[in-house]
């Protein structure tokens, strides 16, 4: 886990041996041997490969959006050991189909000797400042629990989650009945129709990330095939005439008892209760498979649908996916909250022309304690989105605490589930609790980021 620190860019001399820099090709199989063990679920002594492999195509493979200097390291200057480090994974996303910039941090680690003493932080400084400069207004990132709001993160975004059923569940094929839909895997040819099917699911979903062609084409044959975050893309057909009616991926390894399908969509028109049975089996048989080739019991005992806290399949396959599993969610950054919001607002204004309220016109003085936003409508039009100071004279109308407020604008929480968990979130009257709940409706997300 040693570099040659000639020839890095220098960031800047930390004090106590320590230097922060700038990633090159030449580092990639030193981090990655240093991310495969902060990063193993098995604990520092039983490296992830997986994870390794991810670092590895980073640093050495095209990909759409990351170079290969877009990851800092905190290196001991005397033996050059690396001893911290993180990334930054720049991608777009849209709300409501308006797209925006965002930076991605990804793999932040420490060696546990040199923890507490502020090494994230700066390389966090760094990696938010390039944000900055990319003219990205959010940052977001997955994480554990807590850690990231010490560096101006609120868990904002839903994240994960979903069904999972069990063998006495599973749909089966009648006596002579055959599959009616055939499953193979995606190539380069398949990509408008991925594309073309993707951009219709979005419209169920209020956050969602844009995926141009560079990036379908990386998924499907860019990176290495022990990369952790590589997807398997299938696509379903119709079994008597070959006609790809969707397509769905799944991780190529099992997870726990099973396998996942962590995205599957339907292009308009096919049924979700005529499809959903044969990719279910298709789960069933290949989670076996798959423990079998990895030398893993072979514990045939689930099927699983990760895709969030909304989908078709959950209504439809109701009986069949008795467990569930709640979203988690993503820490989110916005360091100039008006200046995003405006880039929000045609979709704010097509709430409100959608609304109960249409035409409306008056304002929310929203009130952050240490800080506050004006919003003024006339007409149904936002006319103003800009920082208000609260004062003893004018303490607002709305009150959310710390960074709540995010959860209220990536339809994550509504207002009264979030009156509910904080007891200094509350609203001065039905209209400002309607008007913010209308601005920014609770609706499920599904953000399918670039690895």
């Amino acid at each position: 886990m040693n570099i040659q620190l000639n020839n890095h860019p220098i960031v800047r001399d930390l004090g106590n041996g320590l230097i922060l820099c700038r990633t090159t090709p030449a580092d990639a199989q030193a981090l990655a041997e240093f991310n495969s063990h902060i990063h193993s679920d098995d604990g520092f002594d039983k490296p992830d490969e997986r994870v390794g492999a991810w670092t590895s195509d980073l640093l050495t493979r095209p990909h759409p959006s990351f170079h290969a200097d877009d990851c800092t390291l905190v290196v001991e200057a005397a033996t050059g050991r690396i001893v911290s480090s993180m990334n930054l994974i720049s991608q777009t996303w849209a709300y409501e189909g308006i797209p925006f910039k965002v930076g991605r941090p990804e793999l932040v680690g420490t060696l546990l000797e040199f923890r507490n003493r502020g090494l994230v932080r700066q390389q966090f400084d760094e990696v938010h400042r390039w944000s900055l400069e990319r003219g990205e207004p959010v940052q977001g990132i997955t994480g554990i629990p807590y850690y990231y709001r010490l560096f101006g993160y609120e868990m904002g975004l839903e994240l994960g989650g979903g069904r999972v059923g069990y063998e006495a569940q599973l749909p089966k094929l009648k006596e002579g009945e055959r599959e009616p839909f055939t499953i193979r895997p995606a190539t380069e040819a398949d990509i408008p129709f991925l594309m073309e099917t993707y951009a219709h699911a979005c419209r169920r979903r209020l956050v969602t990330c844009v995926r141009d062609e560079s990036v379908w084409r990386y998924e499907l044959t860019g990176q290495s095939s022990r990369n952790v975050e590589r997807l398997e893309y299938r696509i379903l057909e119709r079994a008597d005439t070959k006609e790809p009616v969707g397509y769905f991926t799944h991780p190529w390894f099992a997870w726990d008892t099973g396998l996942i399908a962590n995205h599957f969509e339907l292009k308009p028109g096919v049924s979700w209760l005529e499809a959903t049975p044969s990719v279910a089996r298709y789960l069933w048989q290949m989670g076996a498979v798959y423990a079998q080739r990895d030398g893993k019991p072979v514990v045939r005992s689930t099927y699983s649908f990760w895709l969030g806290s909304e989908h078709p399949v959950y209504d439809i396959f109701r009986e069949c996916l008795p467990r569930r599993r709640d979203p988690y969610a993503w820490y989110i950054r916005v360091p100039d909250l008006p200046g995003f919001l405006r880039i929000l607002t045609p979709a704010l204004e097509q709430h409100i022309e959608e609304s109960a309220i249409v035409g409306y016109s008056g304002e929310a003085r929203i009130n952050f304690f240490r800080s506050g936003l004006s919003l003024v409508l006339d007409k149904g039009r936002l006319v103003t989105i800009e920082a208000w100071k609260p004062s003893n004279e004018d303490r607002g109308n709305a009150y959310f605490p710390d960074l709540s407020f995010l959860q209220l604008v990536f339809g994550y929480r509504s207002f009264e589930e979030l009156e509910q968990s904080y007891a200094d979130c509350y609203y001065q009257d039905d209209e400002r609790r309607v008007l913010l709940n209308t601005l920014f409706p609770k609706k499920a997300s599904s953000v399918m980021f670039v690895n």
